[in-house]
């Protein structure tokens, strides 16, 4: 730190003033002493510290800056390099590097055992042969830089289409229940016959047949038979977007193929059919 100080000044002041300077503090240094630390050669360490300095870097690149001290040191064994984990944390930290601090998750599943839950109406069976017959949702979470960001999805089983959807910063029971509502205008303003539906969520989703939007909600649906608002009283985490399985015997992300090609697609005024066998995307 004194060399480097006076090779810093010394153009100014010079290499004897400042030592002068210096010998009157706690750190003094002498202008021979500050000469052979220019002269000398560097030592075996201070090679070593730079060779590994530089492998350190392009590692923790090629991993886009992401690898800690403890991954870094794996991939250096990897490679045949002998060094010392301490070392490693040593060189990076003097290097300003490090990596990416894995945040705690946040909990969307906070099930209060003193509610009244509504009766199981599918009892796990995940299953349907037309459109509008049985719905699930969820809600799950996003990682983005500004945050982590909410997503509530309905998602119809019969062609794993997400009919509904709806995103926000803040977990709160409006948000399923957008999403849901969603999905009902949706279907409706594509003529979709909804008399019978039944719409399933897990614990962990926060919509109650008892809130007071919902309760709007049920008043848009034909016939006394609707199932919408019902949560299943299964385990807690059953959670069923994106994992309803296949009457095939297969499962079935909600981005799969479609079973048949007379699903409708789209929204507004545009319906359209997508072939068999294609892909839906997520509108």
């Amino acid at each position: 730190m004194k060399v480097a100080y006076i090779d810093q000044y010394k153009n100014l002041f010079g290499v004897q003033p400042i030592c002068d300077v210096l010998a009157e503090t706690d750190a003094p240094i002498a202008p021979s002493t500050y000469y052979a630390a220019r002269t000398r050669p560097s030592s075996a360490r201070s090679l070593r510290d730079e060779h590994l300095t530089e492998e350190i870097r392009r590692i923790h690149e090629a991993n886009y800056s992401v690898y800690g001290a403890r991954k870094v040191h794996a991939a250096l064994l990897r490679e045949g390099h002998e060094v010392a984990r301490c070392t490693v944390e040593r060189l990076m930290r003097r290097a300003g590097l490090r990596g990416v601090i894995r945040a705690k998750s946040p909990r969307t599943t906070r099930p209060a055992p003193e509610t009244a839950r509504p009766a199981d109406l599918v009892e796990r069976a995940f299953t349907a042969s037309a459109p509008n017959q049985l719905w699930v949702a969820d809600i799950t979470y996003i990682r983005t830089f500004s945050g982590w960001v909410y997503a509530a999805f309905v998602i119809d089983v019969f062609s794993r289409m997400v009919v509904g959807w709806q995103v926000a910063t803040s977990l709160y029971t409006d948000l399923a229940l957008d999403a849901l509502e969603m999905a009902i205008w949706r279907r409706r303003h594509a003529s979709g016959d909804l008399t019978g539906l039944i719409h399933h969520s897990d614990r962990g989703v926060k919509v109650d047949s008892t809130d007071r939007r919902n309760t709007s909600t049920l008043e848009v649906l034909d016939g006394p038979a609707s199932g919408m608002g019902h949560t299943a009283d299964g385990a807690s985490g059953d959670a069923v977007a994106g994992a309803a399985p296949n009457p095939s015997g297969g499962g079935a992300g909600f981005l799969d193929e479609d079973r048949r090609g007379d699903d409708q697609r789209g929204g507004g005024g545009h319906v359209r059919r997508i072939p068999s066998g294609g892909v839906p995307l997520v509108p």
